[in-house]
Order: C-alpha cells, then structure tokens, then sequence
C-alpha cells in the first residue's frame, strides 16, 4: 500500500561509486553472459551515507544488460539516521544506466524504521547517478 501522494516527501541524492567488482559466473557460447557485481559507494544530497550492493546482470553482446541487485544503504533521510534496504531494477543501454528502486517493507532500522517509497536512478556509464525518492514513514 503506498502512501497519498501528499505525504510523500521528494528526495534527490547523487551516488558516487568507491568500488565496481563485476564476477561472471556463466558465459556461454550463446546468448547473454551472466554476472555478479560488488559495488560500494556514497550518497549525497537529500539521502546521505554509504550504500552496499550486489547486482546480478545479464549482458548482451552489444553491450545491453539488464539487472537486479538489492543494497544497504546507511546514513540518513531528511536528518533521521539508521539503515534502509533498497531493491533495484534497470538496464544499460547505449551507456546509459537507469531503472527503478523501492524501499523494502521493513527493513528500515534506527530512526529510518518505517521507511517506505519508491524512486529511480539514471547516469552515463562511469559517472555519478542522479538518483530520486519518493518517501513516507508508517
């Protein structure tokens, strides 16, 4: 269930990326390669603090993925600290990384328990993303 869309508070927030450590675990003769990929990186804005991902990827051979990946990110919304979970979903295409992300039910800790919304990221491949939430408390 979601909020109104007058209790929602719009976050925006840059990521920078400390570590990207991609592993691929099969890649066949044919069709998209898959890979497990370990990132760490800050947040500043809106929501500051440091984020803890793995992704899971299938890459085209041109270049195309798609991929899914759930972080950890610890620090702060609007001031109020603790840690919240964020599960991810987006593709590269063209050198352009986005998708989508919600908050996961639960998982709020700290002064961010009950923490929930939704939201996206997009960037070029290699810089900072733009990122974005839209959030309320339960």
């Amino acid at each position: 269930m979601t909020a109104p869309d007058q209790m929602k508070t719009h976050a925006t927030a840059v990521i920078t990326v400390h570590k990207y450590e991609p592993a691929a675990y099969d890649e066949p003769a044919e069709g998209p390669a898959l890979s497990r990929i370990h990132v760490e990186e800050s947040v500043s804005g809106d929501i500051s603090g440091d984020g803890l991902v793995e992704f899971l990827q299938a890459a085209r051979a041109d270049g195309s993925a798609s991929f899914v990946g759930i972080e950890r990110v610890t620090g702060a919304v609007a001031g109020r600290e603790g840690t919240f979970l964020l599960q991810d979903a987006g593709t590269v295409q063209d050198n352009i990384v986005g998708g989508e992300w919600f908050v996961i039910p639960g998982s709020g800790t700290g002064k961010l328990a009950g923490l929930r919304g939704t939201g996206g990221f997009r960037a070029n491949l290699g810089e900072g993303a733009q990122v974005h939430l839209d959030y309320w408390f339960e």
